[in-house]
């Protein structure tokens, strides 16, 4: 996050304006046209004061009608001119915003989908919605503003010409308060900058607070948390109006004297004027048209608060969506991508494809955290199945988040089909390894679509031979409208088994060179595994596999068992090999065993619940 010091705020906010000039480029013509359009506003309204000192002092006070009523054809025609001007200014200014906006919004979604893992790991997801909705709007809030910043400035500047040329004393008396108020509108702009940013960055927490508590509504009401996030929401909501009443206390002090300068100017006019009509030194006409445009000086003066504080939060804004937008990948495409050998087919399996190597991998989360892999070596074979086993925190998942270079090795090197992954073009990698997670993720879509992700176009043939392969086509016919099934958020509407075997069927869809699956029955009662261990099996065949499991039903499946323990190979062998020799390995699976046993009853009210729902 940013810090509260000036020097930072001050260049954030140069970021933030760096941003919005960047944004405004492509639309340069339509900026200069909306600009046109407030200067001929601008030009007709400060016309009107002059109209009317002409009308007065050539028609009604002379008596002359004819005069008369050309000033006030003159003065529709100003009217006319206002109001068309009016409209197209408004309607380019929304244009350009809007447009702006939309375009910021998709750059920003681009680029947060290409940032790296850690970046995802230690960024919360209420913040980066925060960033793209709230943030965003007060940009396309300020970008309204700017033909209205520039109808003003050019109004204030024609006024004060005006007034200069009509009667000096005057003039320089009723323009004698601006330099106080560009004094208190520096000040002001000073003063709410840091306040505005801190606003907003406690609005984005209140999001995050409101997007995890219903992302996680099930562990919320499953532990009786409600109270506790009550709490957490209560706080981030104390905050934001600790923040905004900070803004509304500058803004009371602030726009009060906004007030009282133009009026002050009014009174002096009203009463030195007087005494020059007296005199015969000034028309009656001449005084009108003074007091018109002193007039006409009040709301500018007034819209300055309101400008400075959009002006300010919108900077601050800005400089929150920048921040994102300067943060670089971590893990990137190379410069020459290599290309992965030719296996005859899309998986690589047709000539032998599917070759991965660990050598000396060492990784570790983060600058100085500590290591998770240290010297970690392993080869498997093409079409070889490899079982990672070991006690929690050990580095299996690890392993997994690796070969698709989700996160880059900070010691030795992985190799896919003797390729380093970091010669590979990330898309190229990532078509050839597959993975389900233990943690499954659905769309809020088809069933259908949810299988066929890796591969829209895919034919119904297709996505139904995934699902049989996966086990799931059976509980999919049996849905509403079967594979056109719309499923709710997250698929919470499926069991997690399901769930699971949508995931496998999506992977299978894929058809990579390497399969990962993490933990990917995790999800499955244990006594109902058995029904996608075959479908596991048959699509293992054949194919290089690294499965990261801890029930021996699915490390079964595998031809090797490789037993981890702080980040390194302790034990190679097939399952019964290493029950009858390690010790370690025997701990392992008792401890996974245990843990099955207090997730099974969970697994089961689970089916339960999907079953009385449907």
């Amino acid at each position: 996050m940013l810090g509260r010091g000036y020097v930072t705020f001050r260049s954030a906010r140069g970021s933030g304006w760096r941003l919005m000039g960047e944004a405004l480029s492509p639309y340069r013509s339509v900026v200069i046209l909306g600009s046109l359009f407030a200067a001929t506003w601008t030009a007709a309204k400060v016309a009107v004061p002059s109209i009317v000192r002409v009308i007065i002092d050539r028609g009604i006070v002379p008596g002359d009608s004819g005069a008369l009523a050309l000033g006030a054809a003159v003065l529709i025609g100003a009217g006319v001119a206002q109001a068309v001007s009016t409209g197209l200014r408004r309607y380019l200014a929304f244009k350009v915003s809007l447009r702006v906006e939309a375009d910021l919004r998709a750059r920003l979604f681009a680029h947060v989908q290409r940032l790296h893992f850690g970046f995802h790991d230690r960024t919360q997801t209420g913040e980066l919605m925060s960033r793209a909705n709230t943030d965003l709007q007060q940009i396309q809030f300020f970008l309204v503003f700017i033909p209205i910043t520039l109808a003003n400035l050019l109004t204030v500047a024609s006024v004060a010409v005006v007034l200069l040329l009509t009667n000096v004393r005057l003039a320089l008396l009723a323009l004698a308060a601006l330099p106080f108020l560009n004094l208190g509108a520096a000040w002001f702009s000073r003063q709410l900058h840091p306040v505005v940013l801190a606003l907003q960055e406690r609005l984005a927490g209140v999001a995050s607070v409101v997007e995890e508590t219903v992302a996680g509504i099930r562990v919320v009401k499953g532990f009786g948390a409600e109270g506790l996030q009550q709490r957490q929401l209560d706080a981030a909501a104390e905050a934001v109006y600790r923040e905004s009443m900070a803004a509304a206390r500058l803004r009371a002090a602030f726009l009060p004297f906004l007030d009282l300068l133009p009026t002050l100017g009014l009174v002096a006019i009203v009463w030195l004027g007087g005494h020059e009509v007296l005199a015969g030194r000034l028309s009656v006409g001449e005084l009108v048209q003074f007091n018109a445009y002193v007039l006409m000086l009040i709301w500018p003066l007034r819209m300055v608060g309101m400008l400075v504080a959009q002006t300010a939060r919108s900077a601050a804004s800005a400089a929150r969506v920048a921040e994102i937008l300067e943060t670089e990948p971590a893990v990137t495409d190379p410069s020459d991508p290599l290309a992965l050998p030719d296996g005859g087919g899309p998986s690589g399996q047709e000539r032998g494809m599917g070759a991965v190597r660990f050598e000396a991998v060492a990784f570790s989360y983060g600058s100085g955290g500590a290591a998770v892999l240290d010297g970690f070596d392993l080869d498997v074979a093409p079409g070889e199945a490899v079982a990672l086993v070991g006690p929690t925190g050990c580095g299996k998942t690890t392993v997994a988040r690796l070969l698709p270079r989700f996160y880059d090795v900070t010691g030795g090197r992985v190799l896919l089909d003797g390729v380093d992954v970091r010669r590979l073009a990330l898309a190229d990698l990532r078509r050839a390894v597959g993975l389900v997670f233990e943690d499954t993720f659905l769309f809020s879509d088809t069933v259908a679509a949810n299988i066929a992700f890796a591969h829209p176009g895919a034919a119904r043939e297709t996505i139904q031979r995934a699902a049989e392969l996966a086990g799931a086509a059976e509980f999919i016919e049996e849905l509403p409208n079967g594979y056109d099934t719309q499923l709710g958020e997250r698929g919470f509407s499926l069991s997690g088994g399901q769930r699971q075997r949508l995931a496998i069927a999506r992977a299978i869809l894929a058809d990579p060179r390497v399969l990962i699956l993490d933990d990917a029955t995790s999800s499955v009662d244990p006594t109902k595994e058995h029904e996608i261990r075959g479908a596991l099996a048959e699509v293992m065949a054949g194919r290089t596999t690294i499965v990261i499991a801890h029930r021996p039903a699915t490390i079964a499946l595998a031809d090797h068992v490789v037993l981890l323990d702080h980040g390194r190979v302790v034990d190679v062998g097939t399952h019964a090999e290493l029950v009858a020799r390690s010790a370690r390995y025997r701990e392992v699976l008792a401890e996974a065993e245990r843990r099955d046993e207090a997730e099974r009853s969970l697994a089961a009210a689970d089916e339960d619940r999907v079953g009385a729902g449907s």
